[in-house]
């Protein structure tokens, strides 16, 4: 009988440009399996399997068109917000509700603790099954969500606590009941308020990062991104609709849009991209979760050395400065 044949990291992600490292990734999964059953010695044919592998990875991902990078943002196996709050975190408590209509699970906000040091996680939370992106919807929040991520970063400067605001959203819900219940609003006043609040506020884009759906908790003193994440005033695929009246345009609008990593730190908009490991996020989980806590307490160890007065001026005059190419 055949050894059972481990699952390929890329098997059932959609990325049409993985594809060719699916079949080496399954050779490598059959002939681990069967050396485990056997006991034969197949180091010498793995390892060479091995090394063809990472140079087809670095073959592939050395030059991603934005559209694939948006691919790569959406993978179904990326880390995602909770991920990374059970990661870096030896006490967590999540607090709920908007104290006005009710508790948007799209916005996830938790007091942590990593060590020695507390604060405030707020994000977008997409669920890792089917029921969950349901329940989340999809990771698009309600004004309820806003309000809840607002309620709680005032909690947090009551208590001096620091922010870490984790975005990963195709975009604020778009439907009839959050525009009724003041979807703009919300957004808009979560952007003027995260201006006056007198701690620390990191953010840092994980996935996707869409729309007023990602600056609603996207105002910060420090803005950084995953390499392979995205940050754009609208997706690719409203984009194309809008210009061409056609969503197959959407890699087009992607190259247009400037949405990158890359791209945004040339612009200014953001202020470090950190790296992913070789294939992506999701192809090394506990690299990409050890590189963002790092990335955070280091931040935050900074952050909270600076005056609040200081702190304040500089972040209204970061983003006044958003735009202007860095020289």
């Amino acid at each position: 009988m055949a050894a059972k044949r481990k699952k390929s990291k890329t098997e059932g992600s959609g990325l049409a440009f993985e594809k060719p490292l699916q079949d080496l990734e399954e050779r490598i999964a059959e002939l681990e399996a069967l050396g485990e059953k056997t006991r034969l010695d197949l180091g010498d044919e793995l390892e060479g399997l091995r090394t063809r592998l990472k140079d087809r990875l670095k073959e592939v991902f050395s030059d991603l068109t934005p559209w694939q990078r948006i691919a790569v943002a959406r993978h179904p196996q990326r880390p995602k917000t909770t991920d990374y709050i059970h990661f870096f975190s030896d006490e967590e408590f999540e607090l709920h509700g908007d104290g006005c209509f009710g508790d948007d699970e799209a916005i996830i906000t938790s007091l942590v603790r990593s060590g020695d040091r507390a604060f405030l996680v707020v994000g977008h939370r997409k669920g890792h099954t089917t029921e969950g992106r349901v329940r989340c919807n999809f990771g698009m929040p309600h004004p309820e969500g806003y309000r809840k991520a607002l309620r709680k970063m005032h909690l947090a400067e009551r208590l001096g606590l620091p922010i870490v605001c984790l975005v990963n959203t195709p975009g604020a819900h778009p439907g009839l009941g959050a525009e009724e219940r003041g979807q703009a609003r919300s957004i808009a006043e979560n952007i003027v308020a995260m201006f006056t609040i007198r701690v620390p506020i990191l953010v840092l884009i994980i996935g996707e990062g869409g729309s007023g759906g990602a600056l609603g908790i996207g105002v910060g003193d420090r803005v950084g991104m995953l390499e392979h994440s995205y940050y754009s005033v609208i997706s690719p695929e409203g984009c194309a609709a809008i210009l061409w009246n056609d969503s197959q345009m959407a890699p087009q609008a992607a190259e247009s849009l400037k949405l990158t990593a890359a791209d945004l730190l040339d612009l200014g908009i953001i202020d470090e991209v950190l790296p992913e490991p070789l294939g992506g996020a999701h192809r090394d989980l506990s690299m990409t979760m050890t590189t963002v806590r790092d990335w955070v307490l280091g931040q935050l160890d900074e952050l909270c050395a600076v005056p609040v007065e200081q702190l304040l001026a500089e972040r209204h005059e970061k983003f006044r400065r958003m735009g202007t190419p860095v020289s």
